[in-house]
């Protein structure tokens, strides 16, 4: 049985998070919906391992033809593979970094782009480096750079209603607490190697945590792993990440040297 998670509630709005749809090997990931009224939005929703049983949850949220959006931080296949699928059976727009949208065609066959025919292009919203603010219903879905962190074209996603920031890769987790972190002291090795690892730069951290200070969200909740629902738990991360290293900032010249002659490559 799937484990939906109600992040936020009140009359007309409701804010949920999907985190066990993933079986066997695929990585875990975690899929959001935001429904508002009639209008619906889904961010990050994944491939084909995640569709049915996705679609199968949302259902009992929101009415698929009411999905208005899909909301996408980047372009990899745990973010956005099951495009397609949404594009041929909701009436979707997807928002997603320019730098991506015309590479989304790439995921379907010639079979799909047929079937949705001149309304692919129309439906790709393509989003500029600055981001933008999303009609939704009477209020509004924010598209906030993230760029590098850890794609070159990355959005983070703010619902100004429950201020819950969708922070995609950034605070991804493995192997860590995959509900509400409680001690963020005991959390920080289950997020340390992945950041070091994807994130480019420390400069792209110092920048995004201080356009997120400002915002103030109640919540930080990434697409992989636990997520930050109190204020200590929320500043402690962005102070942490603010401080943190990664990517180039650790590169030396002996990561960039020739294979030996030898091979080392495993059967």
């Amino acid at each position: 049985m799937a484990k939906a998670d109600i992040l936020f509630e009140s009359d007309d709005h409701r804010v949920v998070r999907y985190a066990d749809l993933v079986k066997g090997e695929g990585i875990q990931a975690n899929q959001f919906a935001i429904r508002h009224g009639s209008h619906g939005a889904l961010i990050d929703p994944g491939g084909d391992l995640t569709f049915t049983p996705l679609t199968i949850e949302l259902s009992r949220h929101l009415n698929l033809q009411g999905l208005d959006y899909i909301l996408a931080s980047h372009q990899d296949p745990d973010i956005i593979a099951s495009l397609p699928r949404w594009m041929l059976h909701s009436n979707c727009k997807v928002a997603v970094s320019r730098l991506w949208s015309r590479f989304l065609p790439h995921l379907a066959s010639t079979f799909v782009t047929s079937r949705v025919g001149e309304q692919w292009q129309s439906r790709i919203l393509a989003l500029p480096d600055e981001g933008a603010r999303l009609p939704f219903g009477d209020t509004e879905l924010w598209a906030l750079p993230a760029h590098f962190l850890h794609s070159v074209g990355n959005f983070s996603f703010f619902d100004p209603i429950s201020r819950i920031l969708f922070s995609g890769d950034i605070g991804a987790s493995l192997d860590g607490e995959e509900a509400a972190v409680e001690k963020f002291d005991d959390h920080v090795s289950a997020m340390a190697g992945f950041h070091r690892r994807y994130m480019a730069g420390n400069r792209a951290c110092r920048l995004w945590v201080h356009m997120i200070r400002e915002l103030k969200p109640a919540m930080i909740v990434p697409q992989h792993g636990g997520y930050f629902d109190r204020p200590d738990t929320v500043a402690s991360f962005l102070d942490w990440l603010e401080q943190l290293e990664c990517g180039p900032d650790l590169m030396e010249p002996r990561q960039y040297r020739l294979p030996p002659r030898v091979s080392t490559y495993p059967e």
